[in-house]
Order: structure tokens, then sequence, then C-alpha cells
């Protein structure tokens, strides 16, 4: 079968990684998914980035069976498959993972990442959540595809069209979207007010959330049937 355009999508989305800065060395992967043909393509484990190119993309499928490639896939990869598993139906083709520095200082400390302003509003509706600590016998075994699953069992009641990404508890952010550059963006966004939040909250910790009237009228402005921001 011809998975071209997929590994050409998941490498471009992979490849723009260490230009946003949103990764060091080999951390992070982004994962593409083809809803025609039920695979996705990922990054492969712990190759540098400038050595990528769409042909050493690695081909899954939702049931973890490689399909086709040279290399091993991520790592992460049963986490990807996982979240693509339960939210390829709301709109969701490509899952972004990074260990970007501000987002993973919310982690470590276990804090969700408030919404402050309207930046935050503009990607994100309320706060980014951080799921709970994994128990001993989730990491001994089966340790990627439970980080899947704590993800799930924070979001069986969040809309993950409207938050669009999460903290791993002492490990990093999850982002995604409909596409690998808009789940980039989003992987971006989450960076930026991560930034924003530590820098506010160091100069007043006691900042007040985002006004819900404020917070509803950004994000609906930009997604949603009533959006009317862009073209």
């Amino acid at each position: 079968m011809n998975f071209q355009y997929i590994r050409e999508e998941c490498w471009e989305a992979n490849r723009r990684l260490p230009a946003t800065g949103l990764v060091d060395l080999t951390f992070g992967n982004v994962s593409v998914y083809d809803a025609d043909k039920a695979v996705f393509a990922i990054k492969p484990s712990g190759v540098d980035y400038r050595d990528l190119t769409p042909a050493s993309m690695v081909i899954v499928d939702l049931e973890g069976v490689l399909v086709e490639g040279e290399l091993r896939p991520s790592s992460d990869t049963p986490t990807h498959r996982c979240l693509l598993q339960a939210f390829v139906d709301k709109g969701v083709r490509s899952i972004v993972h990074t260990h970007s520095r501000n987002a993973v200082a919310f982690a470590q400390a276990g804090i969700d990442l408030p919404c402050l302003g309207t930046t935050h509003s503009d990607y994100f509706f309320g706060s980014v959540p951080v799921t709970r600590a994994m128990t001993a016998e989730e990491i001994s075994e089966d340790y990627e595809w439970n980080t899947g699953r704590v993800i799930l069992e924070l979001f069986a009641h969040i809309d993950p069209a409207e938050v669009p990404a999460v903290l791993v508890r002492n490990h990093g952010p999850f982002a995604w979207g409909p596409c690998g550059a808009k789940a980039v963006e989003t992987a971006q966004a989450l960076e930026i007010v991560a930034d924003m939040a530590l820098k506010t909250l160091a100069a007043n910790p006691g900042a007040s959330p985002t006004p819900d009237t404020l917070l509803r009228k950004h994000f609906t402005r930009k997604h949603g049937k009533d959006a009317y921001y862009g073209q």
C-alpha cells in the first residue's frame, strides 16, 4: 500500500519540532493517522531530527502491528495508538509529544496549567489538566499504553476538541489536532502559554483565572460554528 502522503505529513510535522524550540536532543515525536487505511505514521525511535526523511517514518496500525518501515517506531507509539483509538472519531488525526520545558515544569509540579489570559483562551477552553500519578503497577507493565489510559481517564468528561492538550504527571505534554501542522501549532501554543503562566505567577502568585465570559468569547471566536476569526 502507498503511505507516502502520511509519511510526508508526519515527517514535515516532526521536522518542525526543533525549529519551534519544543524539543531538545531526540526528545519528542509526532504521529499522523490515515482514516482510510486505519494506520498511522510515527517518528522512529531515537533518530536525530536532522536525519529524518519521509521514508524513515514508521507505519503502524491501531492494533499495534508494524505495517511498514525499516526502523523501530517511537517508544511512545502505544500512547499515540491509545489516544488515536479514542480521539479519531472526534476529528483528531495527529498526536504530538514533547518535553518542552515550561509545560514540563507544570507536569513535574503536578499542577494544572491555569488559563490566565486571552492567549491561552484562544487555544484551550480552560485549564490544561495534569493527570494523576501513575501507579507502580501501571509503570512496570505496559507503561506507554497505560500513559494513554491515564490520559483518557482524565478526559472522560473533557472534550478533546476544547482542550487539545494534556500534561502527564512527572512526564510532559501531549497535544493533538486535525493534522500534523495544527497539532504542532497547538503544542507550540501550549509551551507559549506555559511560559506566560510561569512568569505571571512569579509576578503575582495570586493571579486570577480569566473570567468565564472573556474565556468563552476568545475560544468561540476561533472555534466552533460561530467562529469568525481568520479568513
